[in-house]
Order: C-alpha cells, then sequence, then structure tokens
C-alpha cells in the first residue's frame, strides 16, 4: 500500500466505484469518498487528506469551486480534477486556481498513476491527451501566463483568421470589446502598437495555438 491519503469525489456512482477500483489495483490508499461537493468539501476540511480527486462538475459545489476554497484557506490538500470535458476554459481556469493536476476521464486509466506520482512530488500534471485536442502547450502556458481567460481565447481565434466582428459573435461580446481586449494583450505581450502588430506577432506564435 502506498502512503498518501487519497480522497475521491465524483457524482456518477459508477464512475466513482471505477476510480476506487483502479485506485486500490494500483495499491493507493483510499481514505474517503463522496457523490457530492458539499459532502467532498466537508470531508476534506475535516480529514485533510494528501490528494483528494474530484470531479469537475458535481451538485451543490463543483470540483472548481472546491479547490477555489480549499486554495483560499491554504489547505496541504492537493487537488487533481477529473472530467469527461475538453472545454479550453475549465483548462485554463484548473491552471489559474493553481490546482495540481487535471486529467480526462477516458485516460484516466493510462493517466491517474504518473498524475498521483508527479503530484505527490509537488509537480503539477496536466494531461498530455487534453493539451493536445485544446492545443495549448507548456511553452504556451509559459508565453500566455500574464493573459486572461478571454484574452487567450482572442488570440487562438486570432490565429484562425477571425475578424473582431466573428471573434465578438462566437464569445457573445462586441467587437469593441474585441479591440479593447486586444488593445490589452498588446501591452501585455510588449508589443509595438502598430497597426498590425498583433497579428503579426500571433502568425509568427502560430504554433502555441494549435
Amino acid at each position: 500500500m502506498r502512503n498518501q491519503k487519497i480522497f475521491i469525489a465524483d457524482d456518477h456512482p459508477i464512475l466513482l466505484k471505477g476510480l476506487e477500483d483502479l485506485l486500490l489495483e494500483k495499491h493507493f490508499k483510499v481514505v474517503g469518498k463522496a457523490t457530492d461537493g458539499q459532502e467532498a468539501l466537508n470531508f476534506i476540511l475535516k480529514n485533510k487528506p494528501d490528494i483528494a480527486i474530484l470531479d469537475v462538475e458535481m451538485p451543490l459545489k463543483t470540483g472548481i469551486e472546491i479547490a477555489k476554497y480549499c486554495k483560499k484557506l491554504k489547505l496541504k490538500t492537493k487537488i487533481i480534477l477529473i472530467t469527461l470535458h475538453k472545454e479550453i476554459d475549465l483548462y485554463l481556469m484548473a491552471k489559474k486556481i493553481g490546482v495540481f493536476g487535471y486529467i480526462l476521464k477516458e485516460f484516466a486509466l493510462d493517466e491517474i498513476e504518473v498524475c498521483i506520482e508527479s503530484v505527490t512530488n509537488d509537480i503539477p500534471y496536466f494531461s498530455k491527451e487534453l493539451k493536445k485536442h485544446i492545443g495549448f502547450t507548456e511553452e504556451s502556458d509559459t508565453v500566455l501566463k500574464d493573459l486572461s481567460l478571454s484574452e487567450k481565447r482572442i488570440l487562438k481565434l486570432i490565429s484562425q483568421h477571425k475578424t473582431n466582428k466573428e471573434i465578438g459573435h462566437l464569445l457573445f461580446i462586441s467587437p469593441r470589446t474585441v479591440e479593447k481586449h486586444r488593445s490589452r494583450i498588446i501591452l501585455k505581450l510588449d508589443l509595438s502598437h502598430e497597426t498590425g502588430s498583433l497579428l503579426t506577432w500571433v502568425l509568427k506564435n502560430k504554433h502555441l495555438f494549435k
């Protein structure tokens, strides 16, 4: 039996049982489980497990909300989020709030063990399969670290040759708001204010958005 005390939560009983069986098969110590976010948070606050593996979407409190609360309280429990969803916003939000791990359920069988080992050694682990899907790499995480979620989405759309009007339509914001975002991006990336400087930079760094 490995030493890490691991807590798990998922509102789907079958998936929760499957995750528990997978961890036990790999000789991890599962100290508790829950089927909703509030129950999960209560357990974490009371028992302070080494690692909490949480479904992103649960009733009462989401995995993201629990992770934010634990960070606010500076708990030592390391949060790993596990999800069926591949949306870029969730991935970027998880990075922003400082969770230690983020993996897709469909690849949990392949990634859970290496994820836990990485997290145990204080090295964050984000699903390689998810990064392939959304088109972000470690390099883009570093280069774009100061940008907001909206700004990163706008850069990705610019790399796809979308106009301000098209970007606004896709993100449900006005073209004027898109232009304001572009101006802030130029400042954060320390680019020239000459016309076309942002597009030139995006095209030059298009590999960051593949």
